[in-house]
């Protein structure tokens, strides 16, 4: 199970490289919904999201010996681009195994950051096996975008720099796709405040977390159709539930359209830009904020990659999202 100290020692090797992303909050939204809540920009991360940070953390702990023989992920975006990057930074060869419906920007960015780019249909083949088979061929190591202790302890250091930086709180929310983050976060944030409830997020649409968390044991769904494209996971990661169900005290669900209204709010209000899976977290908030009232309240704001075309068209509801 994921400690702590790995999540120090990710801390260490990020300091210097990763940005340390600022908290920020709204004296409207706390009016609005009856608490304090302070937000962990990770959307202003290196390369739009908190995934640089579980991303870079693989990729260094590796030996160069591995390092010269390449990485290998798969993921709809934001990992992809984290591993490319790291890569990049490591001076190593990346191949990423992508769907070819992601986000169009998710996947110039990937390419732009030099990596190899291998397109799947997600809804007829599996991305696992894609990538085994690569590493495989090739003698890369794989570099999963959840299910990997490296990844978990990474994504923990959003959290430990969010209660370092905002003090003490009652409870943390943190999107859920795999549970690479949440269970990062988790750990991170149980350590710190032991009082603390840990919640996850997802859409209604994709709530293999929540079923998983519930019921104790791991819940597979088909391919969910949400446009939070971050968090279309099937099921939770082996190791990240492991932690998930001795940490977390429940996982939240919100319909996209509420997606949506946290995404319009922050831009209006805080001038920020978020992708739906990145206002998942704040969403859920919003969607069940009678459970928080006057309570002091961390969320993730986890990812900012989202291209204009998109953004405008959902926010401003030419898109239609039921």
């Amino acid at each position: 199970m994921l400690q702590f100290t790995e999540i120090e020692a990710a801390a260490a090797r990020l300091k210097g490289v990763a940005h340390r992303t600022p908290v920020v909050s709204s004296r409207t939204l706390d009016e609005l919904l009856g608490m304090q809540v302070l937000m962990k920009a990770e959307n202003l991360q290196r390369m739009g999201a908190f995934k640089f940070r579980g991303g870079y953390n693989s990729v260094n702990v590796l030996s160069d010996e591995e390092r010269s023989r390449g990485v290998v992920a798969f993921s709809s975006g934001n990992h992809a681009q984290a591993v490319a990057l790291a890569a990049r930074l490591h001076g190593c060869a990346a191949t990423i195994v992508m769907p070819h419906d992601a986000p169009a920007l998710k996947l110039a960015a990937t390419r732009g950051y030099g990596a190899e780019v291998i397109v799947y249909d997600r809804y007829k083949e599996d991305r696992a096996e894609i990538a085994t088979r690569l590493t495989q061929e090739r003698g890369a190591s794989l570099i999963p975008p959840y299910d990997h202790l490296p990844v978990m302890a990474g994504q923990g250091t959003a959290a430990l720099e969010l209660i370092e930086d905002a003090g003490p709180l009652d409870a943390l929310i943190v999107c859920a796709g795999g549970g690479g983050f949440l269970s990062g976060c988790a750990v991170a944030a149980k350590h710190l405040l032991p009082g603390i409830a840990v919640f996850g997020a997802e859409p209604e649409r994709g709530n293999d977390m929540q079923q998983s968390l519930r019921s104790g044991q791991l819940v597979h769904i088909d391919v969910p159709r949400t446009i939070c494209d971050g968090q279309q996971t099937q099921s939770p990661g082996k190791h990240p539930f492991e932690v998930i169900r001795a940490l977390v005290t429940d996982v939240l669900t919100v319909p996209d359209p509420v997606v949506v209204e946290a995404m319009r709010f922050v831009f209006e209000r805080m001038k920020l830009v978020l992708e739906p899976s990145g206002a998942c977290a704040l969403a859920a908030l919003m969607h069940h904020r009678d459970r928080f009232r006057g309570q002091r309240v961390g969320v993730t704001l986890s990812g900012g990659n989202i291209g204009i075309d998109r953004f405008v068209a959902l926010v401003t509801g030419a898109e239609r999202v039921d």
